[in-house]
């Protein structure tokens, strides 16, 4: 499923915005390497991610100079890759959990049906840490996990710990292949609490990133917090989910990402090809939502109207707003929907095919989950 890419490159990305293309048609693929720092040992190479770069810089004019379009397009550490190696590489098959051995109880979504929800739900400044980067390492699942489990812990405590990804991903076992098979090859939050439950989690200075698989390490598992159980919100269920966001705070979800390779900022629908699609591969932690009509805190700026979720991505500051993205959001009862038509690729566990419907712009409503009982140990 992940592949390495055969090139040497050094990145040094700012959280700031990239150098705007459509203010400088003279923008070359030489003006890229030296603005996000890239090297390419070979001239085949280079000629190879040239190519690449310029049909990404087409479609980034494109989709910005349509008018009415809700999203910017930019550029990115992304811009050279295709599209291929971007959803191998920054997604993969890290799908939602179908095995009933792991599935918590589903939250009942008439008891979470609740017209007085607040128009609008920031966790930002309270309950996220700053934003991680997954690097190429098929781990998102486990990023999502380890974002929900320092809201969930810092909601229930009062204190706000960077906790350790590295550690759900080298440790958290997936018996079933569910939604890939471990580690950088996928699995799923789900899977991550129930580690979590049973061993506790440990902070990043005990156990800090590596990007890899690897094995478990004993000896950094140093427990700082843990939690008792979790709840998986009712799939394809707007207010259901709308609800768990105002009252319980971020929530580790599942979506079809392979459409966000060029998303600079703006209310994200859809794509350059016009659709996110439902094939769900990227798990991510929603931290919020709001509307152009209500928005406080502002990100990047610019890039339309309408009401959108907020997402906390895994790839760095220099992806997107500041490493959020803000996702088209509907509302009840008009939330779009398709057919996951690759379950194979980790819609559930080895062996299972049936195809199921998602709902929600890339399938945000698809599988939705949270921690509870958190505690410091």
């Amino acid at each position: 499923m992940m592949k390495t890419l055969l090139l040497t490159l050094t990145l040094t990305v700012s959280v700031y915005a990239a150098t705007d293309v459509m203010q400088n048609p003279s923008y070359s693929f030489e003006d890229y390497l030296a603005e996000f720092s890239k090297a390419y040992p070979t001239s085949a190479q280079l000629l190879h991610r040239a190519k690449i770069f310029e049909a990404n810089l087409e479609q980034i004019r494109a989709q910005n100079s349509f008018t009415g379009a809700t999203w910017t397009a930019g550029l990115n550490e992304f811009t050279d890759w295709s599209n291929e190696e971007f959803k191998a590489q920054r997604t993969g098959t890290k799908k939602p959990i179908a095995s009933e051995l792991y599935r918590a109880p589903l939250l009942n979504a008439a008891a979470t049906a609740d017209s007085s929800l607040p128009s609008s739900v920031d966790w930002r400044d309270t309950l996220v840490t700053p934003i991680k980067n997954q690097g190429g390492c098929g781990s998102c699942w486990a990023f999502s996990a380890t974002e929900t489990l320092e809201s969930s812990i810092a909601k229930a405590t009062g204190k706000l710990l960077v906790l350790a990804p590295q550690q759900i991903v080298s440790c958290t076992p997936d018996p079933d292949d569910c939604g890939g098979t471990g580690g950088c090859k996928g699995a799923t939050q789900q899977l991550g609490y129930n580690y979590t439950i049973a061993a506790g989690i440990s902070a990043e200075t005990s156990y800090p990133y590596q990007g890899v698989t690897g094995k478990c390490d004993p000896t950094k598992v140093k427990p700082v917090a843990g939690i008792k159980g979790y709840v998986t919100v009712t799939p394809n269920n707007y207010t259901a989910l709308a609800t768990a966001v105002a009252t319980e705070g971020p929530i580790a979800i599942t979506v079809a990402a392979g459409s966000w390779q060029l998303y600079s900022h703006g209310i994200f629908n859809g794509g350059l090809s016009g659709s996110c699609g439902f094939e769900l591969d990227h798990g991510v932690q929603l931290v919020g939502y709001g509307s152009t009509a209500t928005a406080g805190r502002q990100l990047l700026g610019g890039g339309g109207t309408g009401d959108y979720w907020i997402v906390r991505n895994s790839w760095g500051p220099g992806w997107g707003e500041k490493g959020y993205m803000r996702l088209a959001r509907f509302g009840e009862g008009k939330e779009p929907c398709g057919v996951d038509k690759a379950p194979a690729d980790g819609i559930a566990c080895k062996g299972n095919t049936t195809q199921v419907t998602y709902c929600g712009e890339c399938g945000i409503l698809s599988s939705s989950s949270y921690p509870t009982g958190a505690y410091l140990k």
